[in-house]
């Protein structure tokens, strides 16, 4: 029986999909060991978001011909599918495929074990691809699942190589997306994740919105919690927001895509909004969810962000009240719009705004948690630490923590707030 060690890089969608690929492979009659194990075959599912990810693609290349110099090392993902010229150079992998087909890497490797012949296989990607079929039916030691239900993206912001990475957009019809999601409840899971490379997207290319596939989970599956991964803000109706609002298994956590607080710095972006649309969508949402948090990813640094510009953003993002913010400085990405606009400021400068943010962000958090104290609410338990501490998330991402004789691990139960400690809210089980 091959070995076969996979390494992925990037987002949740990325490792949907290597877990995809592992239980394809499982299928074929190959044995999963970890990436630092001697295998037949490493696998490294890449990220190209940043020059960083094709850094350290490249690096565990090095690491896995290290490790068997006689395996077969492949390179998959989003930085061959975006750049394959440059992927076709790399003389440390064996195989080459991009983003379109996950079965030809299955089929290159079974060749490959075989021949030993070198394969670069990237197909480009047409308007009328469909979405390409694929389950993962266990998350290991996971307490939530994920379940990608869109792929693509048709927004080309400034700073971004994604659509050309990944493609048109492209939905999981609606069936598969119940049937997956059935399946995920069957092996246990209590709480399904819904991802995808523009969630918001989904449903453009079928006729429907990611509402409706919310719904239909929700009201087919009423024990199990749904909550949604990132969200376009200009891609968010009035209508989506009144469907969710009537479904009692839905997470009220939103992710919404900010990147800046400032509107001249958004239309530099391409970005579809401006602050004041931003504001009166986290205005409409909390009207319809009063306890609902929202989250976010902020940049800082973007070609042209004068001091004036970043102070607009920090003062805006100030005043939303998020629960988390993913703040990050802006890196050039090579292909993108941004990367040759003037203005560009140092790496010193860009992580010096990040820290400042950053303060702001943890106030806004600390008082986000402080308003849950006295609440009870329902957490779903996902580890033990030591001296009997379980923690897990409520539906609003609220992070809560509790003691227990016993682990909670996968358990949906009841919880006072009591208190906030640290970074974190503490209380007391409820019957």
């Amino acid at each position: 029986m091959p070995k076969i060690a996979f390494f992925t890089l990037g987002c949740k969608v990325n490792q949907y999909e290597t877990g995809a690929l592992e239980e394809r492979f499982s299928e074929e009659g190959f044995e999963i060991v970890p990436f630092d194990d001697f295998a037949d075959v490493y696998v490294i599912n890449s990220c190209t978001v940043t020059a960083v990810g094709d850094k350290k693609s490249r690096t565990m290349m090095r690491r896995a011909k290290k490790l068997n110099p006689n395996a077969i090392v492949a390179l998959t993902g989003c930085f061959p599918q975006a750049f394959p010229d440059e992927a076709a150079l790399l003389t440390e992998v064996d195989i080459i495929t991009g983003n379109k087909n996950r079965q030809s890497l299955i089929d290159a490797v079974k060749q490959s074990l075989g021949t030993k012949q070198r394969i670069v296989k990237i197909e480009p990607f047409s308007p009328k691809d469909s979405f390409e079929p694929m389950r993962v039916k266990n998350f290991s030691d996971r307490t939530r699942a994920f379940l990608k239900i869109e792929d693509g993206c048709d927004r080309y912001c400034s700073y971004c190589i994604i659509p050309f990475a990944r493609g048109p957009v492209r939905s999981k019809p609606l069936k598969d997306v119940l049937e997956d999601a059935k399946i995920l409840y069957q092996n246990g899971y209590r709480e399904i994740v819904l991802t995808g490379i523009n969630l918001s997207s989904y449903g453009k290319d079928i006729s429907l919105s990611f509402s409706d596939a919310v719904a239909e989970i929700c009201r087919s599956l009423p024990d199990v919690r749904i909550r949604l991964g990132s969200l376009e803000p200009d891609l968010i109706s009035q209508k989506d927001i009144d469907t969710l609002a009537g479904l009692d298994n839905f997470c009220p956590q939103f992710h919404l895509a900010l990147q800046s607080g400032c509107d001249d710095t958004l239309k530099r972006m391409r970005r579809r909004y401006d602050s004041a649309m931003y504001a009166d969508l986290v205005r409409r949402i909390r009207i319809a969810f009063p306890d609902a948090s929202v989250t976010t990813d902020v940049m800082t640094g973007f070609p042209g962000e004068s001091q004036e510009e970043f102070q607009k953003s920090l003062d805006f993002v100030s005043s939303v009240g998020f629960l988390k913010v993913h703040i990050f400085p802006y890196s050039k990405r090579k292909g993108s719009k941004a990367a040759d606009m003037s203005g560009q400021l140092t790496l010193a400068e860009k992580k010096r705004r990040c820290d400042i943010m950053n303060d702001v962000t943890e106030k806004s958090r600390r008082e986000f948690l402080l308003s849950q104290i006295g609440k009870t609410v329902s957490v779903l338990f996902e580890s033990t630490f030591k001296d009997g501490i379980c923690e897990g998330y409520s539906m609003n991402y609220t992070p809560v923590q509790v003691l227990s004789d016993s682990s909670l691990a996968g358990q949906v139960l009841n919880v006072r707030i009591t208190s906030l400690r640290g970074d974190c809210c503490f209380g007391e089980l409820t019957l």
